[in-house]
C-alpha cells in the first residue's frame, strides 16, 4: 500500500510498504528517507501517536492512501536500551575496582550518561539557540520584525521566558493546524479538496527545496544588480544615460530636453503614445543631435516623452546603428564604429532615483525637489488657465447670464463633437476635454494648451 508521510508540514514523501510491516521497520524505512534516526521518529495517525513498535501497520488501522504525520523527538526515545546495548563492556563491574577516589570514575560515568541529554538540550530548535541566532544577525532580525512582529517583540524585550512562551505557542498552533489538516485528508483521501491540498503541499515542498538549492549553489541570484548607466554629453550638457537594449528607440525626458536646449528642434508632428510596460505620451521627436561619449561625437535621434523619470535612454536603434557591444565581463560599453569604450557607472555614481539605496539626506532632498516641482507645475497651470479665462471673457461678454444648471447643459450641447475628439486624440479623457472646452467657450487651442500645461513636469532649478 502507498502512504504519504509529512514531516512537520515541511517535507512530504510517499512510501510503498506492506500492510503487515511492523512499526519499528517502518521507522527504519523513514530513517532512510528523512535522515532522522529511527529512535527519534514519532508517528501520528488520525491524531493518535503510534507507540507499539512491534505492532503492524494493519493493526493500527492504516489503509492504502492514508497520510501520516511524522515528528522528530528531540530526546532519545529509549535511553535505557541504548545504555544497556553497549555490549560486553556493560557487564564489567567497574565499581569492584578498589582505587583511591572511587567516586571519580562513578561521577565521570554519570557525566557520560548525561552527556547526550545535555547535547540534545542545546538544539537548533531551542529558544536559547534561536534567540542567540537572531541577536547575532541584524539582517535576520529585521526580517523577523517584518514577517513575525509578535515573536520579534518578545525577542527584543530581553525576557527569555516570554520569548519561549510565544515561540512554543506558535509551534503548538502550527502543530494543531497540521494535525487538523491530516485528519481532514484522512477522513476522505479521495475528496477533491483533499487532493488539491495534498498537491499544493507537494508543490510547496518542491518550491522550498528548489529555493534551498538556489541559496546553496547560486546565492548571487538573490541579490540586486545595478542598472547600466554611462556618462555622456548631449549638446554640451553632462547627462547620465541608461543603456537599454530592450528599448526599441532612443528617448529622453522633456525636462532633459529643456536642460540640454534641444526643445527648439522638437518636431511635434511625431507626437503619439509609447506603449510598453506602461503607456507614456510622446510630445515629439528631435531628428538629429550630437552625443559625446569619451570625446567621440555620435549623431542620434531622440523621441521626447512627457513624464519620463530617466533623463536619457539609449535604445536599440542607436546601439545597432553604432554597433555597440555590452561587455559585462569588462563592465564597459564598446562602440564598434569608433572602437572606443566607456565604463558603466557604479551605484554611487548613478542618479539618486535609480540607486538601490540612498541616505536619509538624499531622500529628503528628493522629496523637497518633488514638492517644489509639483508646486511650480500647479502655478504654471493656474497661470495658463487664468490667461485662457481672460481671453474668453471678451468673446463671451455679449452672452446673457443664465442659471447654473441650464448654462451647464447648454454648454455641453453647444460644444461640437469634433472639438471634443481633437482633444481626446491628444491623450486626454472625454470628461477633461468637455470641462476645458466649457471653461474656454469651445476654444480648442486654448483648452489643449491648458490641459498640456497641467500635465507638464518641469525640473526644479539648481540652488
Amino acid at each position: 500500500m502507498k502512504l504519504t508521510v509529512t514531516l512537520d508540514g515541511d517535507q512530504i514523501f510517499s512510501v510503498d510498504v506492506s500492510d503487515d510491516l511492523e512499526l519499528e521497520n517502518f521507522k527504519a524505512l523513514l530513517e532512510f528517507e528523512s535522515g532522522i534516526q529511527s529512535p527519534q521518529i514519532v508517528i501520528f495517525h488520525n491524531g493518535e501517536q503510534l507507540r507499539d513498535n512491534k505492532k503492524t501497520l494493519n493493526g493500527y488501522g492504516i489503509k492504502d492512501g492514508d497520510v501520516l504525520l511524522m515528528q522528530r523527538l528531540m530526546q532519545p526515545a529509549e535511553p535505557p536500551r541504548q545504555i544497556s546495548g553497549i555490549g560486553n563492556i556493560s557487564g564489567l563491574d567497574w565499581g569492584s575496582i578498589l582505587v583511591p577516589g572511587q567516586s571519580r570514575p562513578q561521577s565521570a560515568h554519570n557525566q557520560v550518561r548525561t552527556a547526550q541529554p545535555q547535547q540534545v538540550a542545546v538544539d537548533r530548535d531551542s529558544p536559547e539557540y534561536i534567540r542567540d541566532m537572531f541577536l547575532a544577525d541584524p539582517h535576520q532580525l529585521s526580517l523577523l520584525k517584518e514577517r513575525n512582529p509578535e515573536l520579534a517583540d518578545a525577542l527584543v524585550s530581553g525576557n527569555l521566558q516570554n520569548f519561549a512562551g510565544v515561540l512554543q505557542r506558535q509551534r503548538q498552533e502550527r502543530a494543531d493546524k497540521d494535525m487538523q489538516r491530516i485528519r481532514t485528508i484522512n477522513a476522505d483521501p479521495l475528496d477533491l479538496e483533499a487532493q488539491k491540498q495534498i498537491a499544493e503541499e507537494i508543490r510547496m515542498s518542491n518550491v522550498n527545496q528548489n529555493m534551498e538549492i538556489a541559496m546553496e549553489y547560486s546565492p548571487e541570484s538573490f541579490g540586486k544588480v545595478v542598472m547600466l548607466y554611462i556618462n555622456c554629453k548631449l549638446n554640451g550638457h553632462p547627462v547620465k544615460a541608461f543603456v537599454d537594449s530592450g528599448a526599441q528607440m532612443t528617448f529622453m525626458s522633456s525636462s532633459c530636453a529643456e536642460r540640454c536646449n534641444v526643445m527648439r528642434l522638437l518636431d511635434q508632428r511625431w507626437s503619439g503614445i509609447a506603449k510598453g510596460v506602461g503607456t507614456q505620451k510622446i510630445v515629439g521627436r528631435v531628428h538629429v543631435a550630437q552625443i559625446e561619449i569619451e570625446k567621440v561625437f555620435l549623431p542620434s535621434s531622440f523621441s521626447v516623452m512627457e513624464d519620463q523619470p530617466m533623463d536619457l535612454v539609449l535604445g536599440l536603434d542607436m546601439l545597432k546603428r553604432h554597433q555597440c557591444c555590452i561587455d559585462l565581463k569588462k563592465n564597459v560599453l564598446r562602440i564598434g564604429t569608433t572602437e572606443t569604450e566607456t565604463p558603466f557607472l557604479t551605484e554611487s555614481e548613478l542618479p539618486v532615483t535609480d540607486r538601490l539605496t540612498f541616505s536619509d539626506g538624499e531622500g529628503e532632498n528628493m522629496t523637497q525637489d518633488k514638492q517644489l516641482t509639483e508646486m511650480e507645475d500647479r502655478e504654471l497651470a493656474e497661470a495658463m488657465i487664468r490667461s485662457a479665462n481672460d481671453s474668453s471673457q471678451g468673446s463671451s461678454s455679449s452672452i446673457s447670464s443664465q442659471s447654473t444648471s441650464s448654462a451647464s447643459m447648454s454648454g455641453i450641447a453647444s460644444i461640437p463633437e469634433t472639438s471634443i475628439q481633437r482633444i481626446v486624440d491628444l491623450g486626454f479623457t472625454r470628461d477633461q476635454a468637455i470641462l476645458e472646452l466649457q471653461r474656454t467657450n469651445g476654444n480648442v487651442e486654448v483648452a489643449s494648451a491648458a490641459l498640456i500645461a497641467k500635465s507638464l513636469s518641469f525640473p526644479s532649478q539648481t540652488r
